[in-house]
């Protein structure tokens, strides 16, 4: 392999070089590995206690109502997530959409939503009303508060604190650090928050951005008390093959009231 490399124009100091830090991060790749495998096992494991089989890739005429496939594709992501229930549609378009329809479908007119992580992504802003749009949930009269991380990154309680009240009926939580600077959170850091925030206000739904996270350790946010995860299968449990769709996990509740936004309500 050397000499191969020789042939490129790649030395043998530099050749030797790369050898020793890849050696030196083989530890961090096998964790890496070992977690990728532990959740294909827990998927593959999903799916044969749901009896995924031919059946459920065949075509469905009309409305879809008992489409078998997709209601047991829906089954298997509860599985996997270890929640109540789930929808999981095509028809979600990303997941700026996903969450959406999850805020907008546990929302109603009076509510506050409050953000205890920072600003959200960009794409949320006009979803939310902080930077004015149409149907956002501002013109709908749902209100929005914030509380700010500290410098260093992490969760500012007593803020977090001050901020809850007896309008604050959805919270949300954002894993991955976007295109902020913040460190992306891990799902023990998440648990914790979860723990706080319905401590400080039992019965208080906690939602989940869980984009860019899922898989990457072998608990999910909604093994640690969210009432919802959400995301797109644009990104990680799509594998980088799908084009479209998005996924919402969590208490029948919740995702009832998701999948009615999503149709018509009575139809989900």
């Amino acid at each position: 392999m050397e000499s191969m490399y020789e042939q490129l124009g790649v030395s043998a100091a530099v050749y030797e070089y790369g050898e020793r830090i890849i050696a030196e991060l083989r530890d961090r790749f096998d964790a890496i590995d070992q977690t990728a495998e532990y959740n294909q096992a827990k998927v593959l494991s999903a799916m044969q206690r749901n009896r995924v089989n031919a059946t459920h890739f065949a075509a469905t005429t009309g409305y879809g109502y008992d489409d078998e496939g997709r209601d047991n594709l829906e089954r298997v992501y509860a599985d996997v997530f270890h929640t109540e229930a789930a929808l999981v549609r095509p028809q979600i378009t990303c997941g700026t959409h996903a969450l959406t329809v999850a805020l907008s479908a546990n929302l109603l007119p009076g509510d506050e939503l409050l953000s205890p992580v920072g600003a959200p992504y960009d794409t949320l802003e006009e979803v939310i009303g902080i930077r004015e749009s149409k149907c956002s949930l501002k013109e709908y009269g749902v209100t929005y508060a914030q509380a700010n991380l500290k410098a260093d990154g992490t969760f500012d309680y007593d803020a977090i604190r001050s901020k809850i009240n007896e309008r604050t009926k959805l919270i949300t939580i954002q894993r991955s650090k976007g295109y902020a600077t913040r460190p992306s959170f891990s799902v023990e850091q998440i648990g914790e928050l979860i723990r706080f925030c319905k401590e400080t206000k039992p019965g208080v739904k906690v939602m989940v951005d869980n984009c860019y996270g899922e898989f990457v350790e072998r608990i999910e946010p909604s093994d640690m008390g969210a009432d919802m995860v959400v995301g797109s299968l644009i990104k990680n449990p799509g594998g980088g093959l799908a084009p479209i769709g998005g996924y919402i996990c969590g208490t029948k509740e919740c995702v009832e009231r998701c999948a009615y936004r999503l149709s018509a309500p009575g139809l989900g």
